[in-house]
Order: C-alpha cells, then sequence, then structure tokens
C-alpha cells in the first residue's frame, strides 16, 4: 500500500517505536478521537503485531488505512479518521 498523497496533510504523528500491544493501537485509537473526520494520523511502531491490529482497528472502526509501509524494523501507518 503506497500513495504518496496519503502522507499530505498528517493531523498527527505517534511515535510508538519500542511500545509492545496493545500500546500502539491504544494510543492510535486516542488519537482518532481528537481528530476530526477526513483527517489523517501518520503511527510509526516496531511491535510486528501492529500489521494485524492497525489493519483489524480500522477495518472495525470504519477509518481508512492509507499507507503502510516498513523501513527496517519500522512499521508507518497512515490511517484516515472516517468521515
Amino acid at each position: 500500500m503506497g500513495c504518496q498523497s496519503a502522507n499530505e496533510q498528517i493531523t498527527q504523528d505517534i511515535d510508538a517505536l519500542g511500545l509492545k500491544c496493545p500500546e500502539p493501537v491504544m494510543l492510535l485509537h486516542s488519537a482518532m478521537r481528537k481528530i476530526q473526520g477526513g483527517e489523517r494520523v501518520r503511527l510509526v511502531a516496531t511491535d510486528p503485531s501492529t500489521e494485524r491490529d492497525v489493519r483489524n482497528f480500522c477495518q472495525f472502526l470504519g477509518h481508512e488505512l492509507l499507507h503502510f509501509d516498513r523501513e527496517d524494523t519500522r512499521l508507518i501507518y497512515v490511517i484516515q479518521k472516517r468521515v
């Protein structure tokens, strides 16, 4: 999933490097509550379980996973809040 425009207009960045499940998704959930529909959050994590957890989180709550990428051990997600 790579979309250059997905990285435009990020409302909030979440640094979850080194955090283990469930902390990255808890931080994501908290951030999504604070932003408006259509705004975007970038989550950077190292816990491999976030691959499953972030996808499930988006699917369950109706948010859109716009971008996923790996840079070494870093997992980078851009999620857009449902409108």
